[in-house]
């Protein structure tokens, strides 16, 4: 991987790992339609590059959290808290179960284009999703928006449309629900980290930081970008683009 593959792949990951039209499902698309490789060092990097900007962007909601930790406070950060981790235990049985069978489908690009319709769907939809008054979230609905997370392992099925929009279907504030589809990000992706991170090898280091660095970049206003629309009850637009994105791959892959 050269620099400047590097450097596409990273701009390609800062924009569409927060955009709910799924990161890993764009790279594969990328690197089968162009040949554009990536190792597993470019990937963790990348994932470090995520976790930065999740960092950066809830830095006050992370440190009010510890803050209620440590004081054992019963407050609001404390449950967001409990309801990131009761979120994180069905992502982590359904990464540790199915993630090698469901990294074998990113290379069926006409599953590749199915999922992305799929995914297409379930955003329009939100476009008919109510916010209920006063509605706060509560344990049962963490482990949903979880089992949601751990499915969006999918290729083509986004974790930030399958989380934002399992909750907005549930009907909870769109403040609440920003930070919480976020934040419980934090552990899926230092998960990811840890299982891809056994066997590294960097051999175009400054290729590979050059691309994480554009992650990070375009990934933070990205991020700032999409929380915005959320709140505005504009989720469902990303809705067409998958849709016709799934359309176009499998035509491209029934008539190639």
């Amino acid at each position: 991987m050269d620099i400047f593959q590097a450097l596409i792949l990273g701009v390609v990951q800062g924009i569409t790992e927060w955009l709910p039209v799924s990161s890993s499902g764009h790279l594969v698309l990328l690197q089968q339609l162009f040949s554009l490789g990536s190792s597993v060092a470019f990937d963790v990097l990348l994932h470090v590059a995520t976790l930065i900007v999740i960092f950066i962007v809830f830095w006050k909601d992370i440190i009010a959290i510890f803050k209620s930790l440590i004081n054992v406070k019963w407050d609001e950060n404390t449950k967001l808290f409990f309801f990131i981790v009761l979120a994180s235990i069905p992502t982590a049985i359904i990464g540790l179960a199915f993630n090698d069978f469901l990294k074998g489908l990113f290379t069926n690009m006409l599953l590749l284009g199915v999922f992305f319709i799929i995914n297409g769907i379930i955003l329009f939809l939100t476009k008919f999703a109510k916010e209920k008054q006063g509605k706060k979230l509560n344990w049962w609905q963490s482990i949903l928006i979880g089992i949601a997370q751990g499915i969006s392992i999918i290729p083509s099925i986004s974790r930030s449309g399958a989380t934002v929009s399992t909750g907005l279907f549930l009907g909870i504030k769109k403040e609440k629900l920003i930070k919480f589809s976020f934040l419980m990000a934090i552990p899926a992706i230092i998960g990811a980290f840890v299982m891809e991170s056994g066997d590294l090898s960097f051999e175009n280091p400054l290729a590979m930081i050059i691309g994480s660095l554009a992650a990070l970049i375009v990934g933070y206003f990205s991020l700032k970008f999409i929380i915005q629309l959320i709140e505005k009850g504009k989720w469902h637009y990303f809705a067409y683009y998958c849709v016709l994105l799934g359309i176009i791959i499998l035509i491209l892959r029934l008539y190639s």
